[in-house]
């Protein structure tokens, strides 16, 4: 059984991301966890709000919250109906991280799927604060959804690495099961002046190798001394539908999300960006 939770500030966005959900484990017998998130929407205006009113707009918004979740739970049932799918909706009082958190942890989900932007939807950023957030510390993997993206099956899909990270053999199987589906391919793409791995590489390449034993691989090595530029240019080249990283402490990724302007970084990516959390899950 696959567990999936979509989180939704019910923009369009976020209906693009369930619906790629939907149709990407399709094949799978998965529950989906529907979540919105209102605490902020509570406080968001802070001249209405007093001691006097917070109970009152925080039944009104918590109503409403609930009752556009029940709209979506009834949407998705017509729109589909698939036997091997079954939904939950969850309406919180809480933050969006913490919530999420918890749901992960509780529900030992597999993949959070989210749009790349909210509701908020500023075109000059990758990635919105909420999305960002998710990628950053929630301990599971994180598929985010550009904007109006609709090519739902992966055939191409490129994992950039630099094979010093100790891979988890369940993201790493999360991965596999969802290229066999689809029987996509999978390169490899190692950035870096030369071919040549240290032991330590040699060692995580082939756990890589083992785990996604059931899948076509191509190791390419590109040499390229800015690790963004390579695989953007990969991808444009290269025809990619789903770009594949690695969160972890001190990695490529984390230094990119980290950055306080993402986008002048150029991880500018407009097709599906699977984040897989090397964080130890308890």
């Amino acid at each position: 059984m696959r567990k999936i939770l979509v989180p939704t500030d019910f923009s369009d966005n976020a209906m693009n991301a369930l619906k790629y959900a939907l149709e990407l484990f399709k094949y799978d017998k998965s529950e989906f966890f529907i979540m919105h998130a209102f605490q902020d929407e509570i406080y968001k205006d802070d001249d209405l709000l007093t001691k006097e009113t917070l109970d009152e707009v925080t039944n009104i918004i918590g109503n409403r919250s609930q009752l556009k979740l029940e709209s979506i739970l009834k949407y998705l049932k017509k729109l589909s109906p698939n036997p091997r799918h079954t939904y939950h909706i969850i309406s919180s009082n809480t933050m969006l991280i913490d919530e999420a958190d918890k749901i992960v942890d509780e529900e030992n989900i597999d993949i959070v799927v989210m749009g790349t932007r909210g509701e908020t939807n500023d075109r000059k950023l990758t990635f919105g604060s909420h999305t960002l957030q998710v990628l950053k510390y929630v301990q599971c993997p994180v598929l985010a959804i550009p904007e109006n993206y609709k090519g739902i099956q992966p055939r191409h899909i490129v994992f950039a690495t630099n094979y010093l990270i100790p891979y988890k053999r369940r993201e790493l199987k999360l991965l596999c099961e969802l290229a066999a589906s689809y029987r996509a391919a999978i390169d490899v793409l190692y950035i870096s002046k030369t071919d040549k791995l240290s032991l330590r590489q040699e060692n995580n390449k082939d756990f890589m190798q083992t785990e996604l034993c059931k899948n076509h691989l191509n190791f390419k090595t590109v040499n390229n001394k800015s690790f963004t530029d390579a695989i953007y240019t990969y991808i444009k080249e290269n025809s990619v539908d789903m770009l594949v990283m690695v969160n972890t402490r001190h990695s490529f990724l984390e230094n990119l999300l980290f950055q306080s302007k993402i986008d002048k970084v150029g991880l500018n990516i407009n097709i599906p960006f699977l984040a897989l959390q090397n964080i130890r899950r308890y």
